[in-house]
């Protein structure tokens, strides 16, 4: 049965997913290779690449992982040093009071130490060989093109998965590359977007509407996502918007709406379809099934969630910053108390991240008889 790992994303939220996919390990221990189809958008286009590229050898991957984030820092994924972002407010300020003349800005952050970690620790081109031995069926990343506003899923798996096409994303057999998890994972404005064969490329969670999708057409037939989403409840729902109460609002909380809209939402409207669907063929008969125009198959999904609120806990974290970036962030409004949510995809840092791997770890631990009756 091919098992598919879904990994959505969030920027430094994405460490949430990389202490469950730890605690994954150790409940389906007795399984070397429980994973055939891996897929990743936005940052979970990271973690998927790093377990793809070591298809095979899932317990050591997961805690190579963990040490891979455990040991992260801002530092490792974008510079924040004087130079650069003197060089990139210089273009910026030059872009808005020129007019237009000079070349336009389009991001505030260099992402260049992420793509030479990314270059160290991802050895994508491993992929085709373990496809080849069968330790995997497919993968791919997601990336939103800037030019026509499709999701591309870019992918690679045994011969008979065929390439998608919808109205809004598709999918497309390609050598995969360091530059496609770039594009995936870059955060739209924060990050540059990744140019490639003369289209430019930013973060999957902007257009993939549907971040199951890759998955089932590259064959899945149960599904367990991971996702970074606070489920409240219809009580807390009113309590939040009771409380909710400020004499002005700032840049920095518009952007922390703005991100949770493009990375949370997605993931849980594709669990209610897919549900739907579920519910619908069980409802069936054989007969019925095999007259339908376009065949659909039941596909059970588990999905792990975070049991708190992740933006929530990266209050206190603007600290914890490099000293200009956190100038920066200071510039737009958040606050030690305030514009968490637009912190909590940034903080790549110790303080925070540390908080979500251990997290992750034990909300998925408590579901371990769950975990295991699903995998059965």
């Amino acid at each position: 049965m091919s098992l598919a790992l879904v990994l959505t994303g969030g920027g430094a939220r994405a460490a949430y997913q990389v202490g469950a996919i730890q605690a994954l390990s150790e409940i389906l221990s007795d399984h070397e290779n429980p994973f055939g189809v891996m897929t990743g958008v936005s940052a979970g286009a990271i973690n998927a690449s790093y377990l793809a590229a070591r298809a095979g050898k899932f317990s050591s991957s997961t805690k190579g992982l963990w040490d891979l984030w455990a040991h992260l820092d801002s530092e490792k994924v974008y510079r924040a040093d004087v130079g650069s972002l003197t060089s990139l407010g210089s273009k910026w300020l030059s872009s808005v009071s020129l007019g237009g003349i000079t070349k336009q800005a389009n991001y505030l952050l260099d992402t260049q130490p992420l793509r030479e970690l990314l270059q160290r620790e991802v050895p994508l081109e491993q992929i085709p060989l373990l496809i080849k031995q069968g330790k995997l069926r497919g993968f791919s990343v997601s990336a939103t093109n800037y030019l026509s506003g499709t999701a591309i899923s870019f992918y690679d798996g045994v011969p008979e998965i065929r390439g998608w096409i919808r109205s809004t994303r598709m999918g497309l057999r390609v050598p995969l590359t360091v530059e496609h998890i770039m594009a995936s994972s870059a955060i739209p404005v924060f990050f540059p977007p990744i140019e490639m064969d003369g289209s430019f490329y930013g973060d999957g969670c902007i257009r993939l509407s549907s971040p199951l999708s890759p998955s089932i057409h590259l064959g899945a037939e149960k599904i367990i996502a991971i996702g970074i989403r606070y489920f409240r409840t219809q009580e807390q729902t009113i309590e939040i918007n009771r409380e909710a109460k400020q004499k002005e609002i700032s840049i920095a909380d518009i952007s922390g709406v703005l991100l949770n809209a493009v990375f949370l939402d997605s993931l849980e409207t594709d669990l209610e379809r897919l549900e739907r669907i579920n519910s619908t063929l069980g409802l069936l008969t054989p007969e019925q099934k095999q007259n339908m125009s376009n065949p659909l198959r039941k596909i059970p999904v588990l999905t792990l969630r975070p049991s708190q609120d992740l933006g929530r806990l990266a209050q206190g974290s603007l600290k914890e910053f490099p000293t200009l970036v956190r100038y920066l962030l200071r510039g737009i409004g958040a606050k030690e108390n305030k514009g968490w949510d637009l912190l909590s995809y940034l903080a790549f840092e110790k303080k925070y991240t540390h908080q979500l791997l251990d997290l992750g770890y034990s909300d998925t631990l408590r579901r371990r008889d769950e975990i295991l009756r699903f995998t059965e």
